[in-house]
């Protein structure tokens, strides 16, 4: 559910019809419930009484915090992995770079976004800021599903940026195996920067972006 909300399977604002989801998962009603109240809590959806569930939407409300908070977040998140991160977990982070490289050159468009978000999933792991990281895991979700029109898109420039945004991983992880915090904060404004303008480009609303034309940093 959680991967078919953030791949777009399941589109922003979607309604989820219960008999239909009790089929697929062979699930009665009282334990599907608890789970799309879990994943109400986490922010995939969205419970409206007496009109069920629907998948959490992106209107142009939420893109406007989104990029607002995205630059901000990000920062945050990085420099406390850097401060805070375990050997373990940097170990984790390499692996997930290692998959989101084999995606890149080997994965589908879903496969590269999930990959991503799971790169970044770490870090926030690694930051371990419980005030935070429900933050960033909200972050997370309208960032991977706005990321399906960045990981889509063909031509040389495309393929440029995704290579770049592959690098500053590299970099990020670089800068927290170092437990250098201001490189790993100024890497976050960084790669978020670099994907930002594609990703306006295709899902921003007509004048937003002048709106937010210094989100990024």
């Amino acid at each position: 559910m959680r991967q078919m909300i953030l791949t777009q399977v399941l589109a922003p604002g979607a309604d989820l019809d219960e008999a239909s989801l009790s089929a697929r998962w062979n699930l009665s009603r009282t334990p599907l419930r608890d789970m799309l109240r879990q994943l109400a809590g986490e922010g995939y959806v969205e419970i409206r009484e007496n009109r069920g569930a629907r998948v959490a939407e992106m209107s142009h409300t939420t893109l406007r915090s989104f990029f607002q908070a995205a630059p901000m977040i990000y920062g945050a998140i990085l420099r406390l992995a850097a401060e805070n991160a375990t050997p373990l977990q940097i170990a984790e982070l390499k692996a997930a770079q290692a998959h989101f490289k084999d995606m890149l050159e080997n994965g589908d468009v879903a496969a590269r976004a999930l990959a991503n978000n799971r790169f970044h999933e770490v870090t926030g792991q690694m930051a371990a800021n419980p005030y935070l990281l429900p933050s960033f895991q909200r972050l997370l979700i309208d960032h991977a599903r706005i990321s399906m029109t960045f990981y889509g898109a063909a031509g040389p420039e495309a393929h440029s940026t995704r290579s770049k945004a592959s690098a500053q991983h590299d970099q990020i992880i670089a800068a927290i195996e170092a437990r250098d915090a201001k490189a790993a904060a100024d890497l976050a404004v960084a790669h978020w920067n670099l994907s930002r303008d594609r990703i306006e480009q295709f899902v921003m609303p007509a004048g937003l972006d002048m709106a937010l034309g210094t989100a990024g940093g």
